[in-house]
């Protein structure tokens, strides 16, 4: 699956330059949808915006794969008397994470502008309380790249509460392979499902059963995948970001496999099918807890869907942060997907 990779990255990269914070996501759904059409493919929009696509198969205990194309980001929450923005996070996003990053603000109106988010009274050399201020939204603030001072002139340019504030990706891959970004969570992982079409199309490969990919919406604020499921489908799998970090085993170079998380353990006859396929597609693998995480397919069963599920991912270090993975990672993460979808 090592020639699949570079086209992963490659879309991941494509994806990552239209912002998409949770609820401003019609661009990207656009994109992905398109995408899939492409490589030949049937994808239709989903009532909340997402993207459904029919992978092919003809067994009727079909198989739902999900990831994400909703970021992390901002809302406007409050003009400023000093022209400046008070915003509320959309989904986790941490103020203290974002501090210093450049940011987009999408007005309703149309016009885009470029800002700064920024600890208020930002300067060293004027405060000096700068190291001891807890960093939250209620301290910082969006600094507008506008000739602005007051709440007028910032009204003047049609921004208004409720306008999107989206952070910079800043993508880049660097030559030993490492691909950093904000939102690879779960941009990374719509890129490896459009690398596991596209081979399935290039090799002329049928799914064994029923395949469906869900590119959802509002999984970070908790119920992208609450939405209907295909007629047949009896299992889902989350294809998400693996977590890398303090007493977990995975790194940026392996595939995750998710026993359990914050929402409970994930199916056991899944998650060992899961291990089965690693191992018989020779992949670099760990199984892991993650303490603090949710998935799309755990709201897909508190939707009321009546399925067996998991979650798999390429290793990210830094979630929810500007985050790091590796294409090692996504190798061995459309290994599995190869492993364990099956193809005739």
């Amino acid at each position: 699956m090592e020639k699949y990779t570079e086209f992963a990255v490659e879309k991941t990269l494509e994806l990552l330059s239209i912002d998409s914070p949770t609820g401003y996501t019609e661009e990207a759904s656009s994109w992905v949808k398109a995408e899939f059409e492409s490589l030949g493919y049937s994808a239709e929009f989903t009532g909340k915006g997402g993207v459904m696509v029919f992978l092919g198969g003809e067994e009727e205990n079909g198989l739902l794969l999900e990831a994400h194309t909703d970021t992390l980001g901002g809302m406007v929450a409050e003009i400023k008397s000093n022209g400046r923005l008070r915003i509320v996070p959309l989904g986790g996003m941490r103020a203290e994470n974002g501090e210093a990053e450049n940011v987009k603000i999408y007005t309703r109106s149309g016009n885009v502008y470029d800002g700064t988010f920024q600890l208020c009274n930002a300067s060293v050399h004027v405060n000096g309380n700068y190291g001891d201020t807890k960093r939250g939204f209620d301290t910082t603030e969006v600094v507008i790249d506008e000739d602005v001072s007051d709440k007028d002139g910032v009204s003047e340019l049609g921004i208004e509460v409720g306008d999107i504030v989206a952070f910079d990706p800043r993508a880049r891959v660097t030559s030993s392979g490492y691909i950093k970004s904000r939102f690879l969570d779960d941009k990374l992982s719509v890129g490896i499902l459009l690398a596991f079409a596209k081979y399935l199309s290039d090799e002329r490969k049928i799914p064994t059963r029923r395949l469906y990919v869900h590119i959802t919406v509002y999984e970070e604020v908790g119920h992208g995948g609450s939405c209907p499921v295909p007629s047949g489908v009896t299992e889902a799998i989350s294809v998400d970001m693996g977590c890398v970090g303090d007493g977990l085993s995975c790194t940026e170079k392996k595939v995750s496999i998710c026993a359990k998380d914050s929402g409970g353990p994930y199916n056991y006859k899944v998650v060992g099918g899961l291990i089965e396929a690693a191992k018989r597609e020779g992949a670099d693998y760990a199984v892991d807890v993650y303490p603090y995480y949710g998935s799309d397919v755990e709201s897909t069963l508190r939707a009321g869907h009546d399925i067996c599920h998991g979650l798999i991912g390429a290793g990210v270090y830094a979630s929810h942060g500007y985050e790091r993975s590796h294409k090692d990672g996504v190798t061995n993460t459309l290994k599995v997907l190869k492993g364990y979808v099956g193809v005739i």
